[in-house]
């Protein structure tokens, strides 16, 4: 077996080198930063087989207005971030027709819906239990048409992929969800999905598993990555690194690695805040307020505020007014309590247009691989797509592993 160095150390890139160990390979994983501590720390911490169907970017004229205009929570934009994001933003437009997005949806859903499954033994060997929750994700509804709206999508899941839900008027809800200080119109809760009390956390757990098993890690910028005649070297502190073969799981970086090497991958950039809070009361599951666009968690450090998408320049400084918005209009929901850290963590969801993660061979380069574009879903589908591409660099073919290869998204 070979060599093999993944660049990465987000839950993409560490189970991607845990699938590779597994299969034999001597595996060095480097990132500029510990494990875990980039977007994997940052997110809501939810594993979401629930989201079948992946984000589309609404077409709605009404809905393109809102956000045109400041009006929703869900997305803020920047000029720059818009212009920038341009040829990006409009590949993502045309796959979010309805016939291309379900097209994508039948593939996604494969990934999404064995998630849960590809995490439990990665939890289990890590000792991680006392990070998991298994009671689900629910979306919350102040208005009882948008609650109507989300039961019978619930329901099209259920039928179509198997997604597993339950609808709830908000006064039956406030029984199951006693944090809450009022009850909302309706609620959907997706029964299936699991949380992190610290998705951080729970990244460097499967890192230490990586390297208990034998694997090392190391602090190196992926930026010196060089290739040689025999394969690849990365140059770190303690000297250089020599491998085979190369793995770039690098998240919304990894755009900016592939120029190198003459590739050019539109993505579109949605950053994304976070906050915590000393709440009086935490709730069982996470939820999303879906008139504040917020996912509230909770989480070892406090109650965790998760914001939406801001399209903004990825070098932009930090502004976090969704976070200011939801903070403002939450309390007739559940009471935050004090905010206890200033400023806010921020960081970048990787969004490719097509709303499927790259995972394969990159074109024109030997024994280069890359594994990422996940979207809002690293976390998720870390393992998964961590499994597809062991399966893709031992030869498998199916429809599945063709459609997520990168030759057949950069055609």
């Amino acid at each position: 077996m070979s060599e093999i160095l993944v660049l990465g150390a987000g839950m993409v890139g560490v189970s991607t080198a845990l699938a590779l160990q597994a299969q034999g390979h001597a595996v060095t994983l480097a990132d500029r930063t510990a494990p875990g501590r980039e977007t994997s720390f940052g997110n809501a911490g939810v594993i979401q087989v629930e989201a079948a169907e992946p984000y589309a970017m609404p077409r709605a004229p009404g809905q393109l207005l809102r956000y045109g205009l400041g009006l929703s929570n869900d997305l803020v934009w920047s000029p720059a971030g818009l212009t920038r994001m341009a040829p990006a933003l409009w590949q993502y437009w045309r796959a979010s027709a309805p016939a291309r997005h379900a097209k994508a949806a039948a593939l996604y859903a494969q990934l999404t819906g064995r998630a849960t499954a590809d995490h439990a033994p990665l939890i289990a060997a890590s000792g991680s239990e006392n990070l998991i929750s298994r009671e689900g994700l629910a979306l919350v509804f102040r208005r009882q048409a948008a609650f109507e709206a989300e039961a019978a999508t619930a329901e099209r899941l259920a039928q179509r992929y198997g997604v597993s839900s339950r609808a709830y008027a908000g006064t039956e809800w406030l029984r199951e969800e006693p944090a809450l200080t009022s009850a909302p119109a309706g609620v959907v809760h997706y029964t299936g999905s699991w949380s992190a009390a610290d998705p951080g956390a729970l990244t460097r757990a499967y890192a230490d598993l990586f390297e208990r098993r034998g694997g090392r890690v190391v602090l190196a910028d992926a930026g010196m990555l060089a290739a040689t005649g025999s394969g690849w070297r990365l140059t770190g502190p303690d000297g250089p690194i020599e491998a085979a073969q190369t793995v770039l799981c690098l998240g919304p970086w990894t755009g900016a690695a592939l120029r190198r090497f003459g590739l050019r991958v539109p993505m579109v950039l949605k950053r994304g805040y976070h906050a915590h809070y000393d709440a009086p009361l935490r709730p069982r599951r996470p939820f999303l307020d879906a008139d504040n666009g917020v996912v509230i968690s909770a989480m070892r450090q406090g109650l965790r505020m998760t914001t939406g998408a801001a399209l903004v320049a990825q070098d932009a400084p930090g502004n976090p007014r969704q976070l200011s918005r939801a903070e403002r209009q939450i309390g007739d929901l559940i009471e935050l309590g004090r905010r206890a850290e200033a400023p806010p963590w921020f960081g970048t969801r990787p969004c490719l247009p097509g709303m499927l993660p790259m995972v394969g061979r990159v074109p024109g380069q030997t024994g280069l691989w890359v594994n990422f574009g996940h979207g809002h879903q690293g976390f998720t589908l870390g393992p998964t797509t961590a499994a597809l591409l062991t399966e893709v660099m031992t030869g498998a073919t199916t429809p599945l592993h063709d459609a997520l290869a990168p030759a057949a998204q950069l055609a």
